[in-house]
């Protein structure tokens, strides 16, 4: 948000009512103004023209469209829910309207796509207009797909994220070591966050966790553990969680930690664009804002995860752990299995469910599950002191196996504001093999995508439930998979999908 200037002279800007349309563009600010609005054409406006809203002290930039008849009066303003939020107005106030002012740091954004490296002042400005909601989608593509076609180098990553993190929250804690973990992703299910987080603080560790929800994926850290408990946490009541348990499982994005990086990630994925540089500076951003100063990396590899070769993983690793250390970040890099989906579910509930079982020690827990959380465990207990080289581990396992890990996330949960039962599906419906044989392959984008076509992640407990692994030996009709839906159409809409995709588990003889 911007503070609004004043106005003066004949540029004084015209006045219209404004008017909730209850449009959800999700990020998008938007207005709708008629064709014959005495503003638009007083101020020479045209449909998706970029215009600066102003009321009441605030004022935002949006994209303005134009409709006739009776959607909108030629004296009115309709907003998107995001523009309506933003602004704070209510029904019939006044708001003006006039062209958004020019930006200065799109001319950075040209440099970079005939190929100038940027400097810290450039890539400030490019993030701080991005911040502030001034960039436009078609911005935002122009310079990610700069960064991509000349890749950032090192001094270009640390500026940036220098810069991402100057526009955010930024937290400190009083204690010498504070530990964070951090997957680089593109594996479905892969839910050891809170896990981790349970051993690492019943150990005595401070460990405050921000994660993401999701944005192409079935479910982000934040999703799942919002099936647990609450997550939408402000700054003083996380901070009152930490303080009491050592640690908290909370949504980054309540806290505005990074607020450019959330912009950047969602262009990323409508794009389908995934750059290191820029991945590079995501991560770090966001735990330096957080005030870790010990981070874990988890990076799968596989060839339909999103680190696909091991030559790849060790040049990441290596960017990594060289940009971290410029900002007095210890990280370590673990590369691991990316070539299937960690645990059975695939989905909030589902991966919740499995969570669960681990925490507990039920026997029928995802053995691989808790081999990764209590490996990944380890290697932060031992980063941050609580547990010699190569102890770890084994310190994890009697951690999870004498009740402690599940006892602090409890804790945890009640204190984040109470703990809660995951959701069961209403409609479940197998995935069955076609022939008799042996499970060779997973596509873990197709299989995600099938999650998302069952309703996750905004249907909590919808998603696919897996009940094979590589290797495993099939019948013919033997399920492969359930796929949970909320809903008799999205069951539909999910098996017609797996019907054209044989693929998504692939049997050999």
């Amino acid at each position: 948000m911007i503070s609004q200037p004043p106005a003066s002279g004949t540029d004084a800007p015209r006045t219209l009512r404004a008017r909730r349309l209850r449009l959800h563009a999700r990020h998008q600010v938007i207005a709708i103004m008629h064709t014959d609005c005495h503003v638009c054409r007083a101020e020479g406006l045209s449909s998706h023209s970029q215009v600066l809203l102003c009321a009441g002290g605030r004022q935002v930039q949006a994209i303005l469209f134009q409709a006739d008849g009776d959607l909108v009066a030629p004296g009115e303003a309709a907003l998107s829910e995001a523009a309506w939020e933003r602004l704070g107005v209510a029904e019939g106030d006044a708001l003006t309207v006039r062209h958004a002012p020019v930006l200065e740091s799109l001319a950075d954004v040209r440099r970079r796509i005939y190929g100038h490296r940027l400097d810290a002042a450039a890539l400030a400005a490019i993030v701080g207009d991005t911040a502030s909601g001034r960039y436009t989608d078609a911005h935002l593509a122009a310079f990610l797909t700069a960064s991509a076609a000349l890749p950032l180098d090192e001094q270009e990553i640390v500026d940036l994220t220098q810069a991402m993190i100057d526009v955010g929250e930024r937290m400190t804690w009083d204690a010498p070591v504070v530990v964070d973990k951090h997957c680089i992703g593109g594996l479905p299910g892969n839910r050891t966050t809170p896990i981790i987080v349970a051993i690492a603080t019943a150990n005595g560790l401070v460990m405050p966790k921000t994660s993401s929800r999701a944005i192409t994926s079935p479910a982000g850290t934040a999703d799942t553990m919002e099936t647990l408990a609450p997550v939408d946490l402000d700054i003083s009541t996380l901070r009152r969680v930490v303080e009491s348990e050592g640690g908290c499982v909370a949504w980054g994005g309540a806290m505005h930690l990074s607020p450019a990086d959330d912009i950047f990630v969602r262009v990323e994925r409508e794009i389908d664009l995934d750059t290191e540089g820029q991945l590079i500076a995501s991560v770090l951003s966001k735990k330096i804002a957080a005030g870790s100063n010990h981070v874990v990396l988890d990076i799968p590899v596989g060839p339909t995860a999103k680190v696909r070769t091991e030559g790849a993983a060790r040049r990441l690793s290596d960017q990594l752990v060289a940009v971290a250390a410029r900002f007095g970040l210890r990280a370590r890099c673990i590369r691991t299995d990316g070539s299937q989906p960690v645990g059975r579910g695939i989905g909030p509930a589902l991966e919740a469910r499995d969570i669960l079982a681990v925490l507990q020690g039920s026997r029928d827990a995802p053995a691989d599950l808790r081999e990764r959380a209590t490996m990944l465990a380890g290697t932060v207990l031992e980063v941050g002191g609580a547990a010699a080289k190569g102890a770890g581990h084994e310190l994890a396992l009697s951690t999870l196996a004498d009740g402690r890990a599940w006892t602090k996330f409890q804790r945890i949960c009640q204190a984040q504001g109470g703990m809660r039962e995951p959701p069961r599906a209403t409609h479940v419906r197998p995935l069955t093999a076609r022939r008799a044989g042996r499970i060779a392959f997973i596509d873990n984008r197709k299989l995600a995508q099938l999650a998302k076509l069952a309703g996750a992640p905004e249907a909590k407990a919808a998603g696919v439930l897996m009940e094979v692994v590589l290797g495993t030996e099939v019948a013919r009709s033997q399920p492969l998979l359930q796929v949970h839906t909320e809903t008799a159409d999205e069951l539909t809409y999910a098996m017609d999908y797996a019907a054209r995709n044989p693929g998504i588990v692939e049997i050999v003889p």
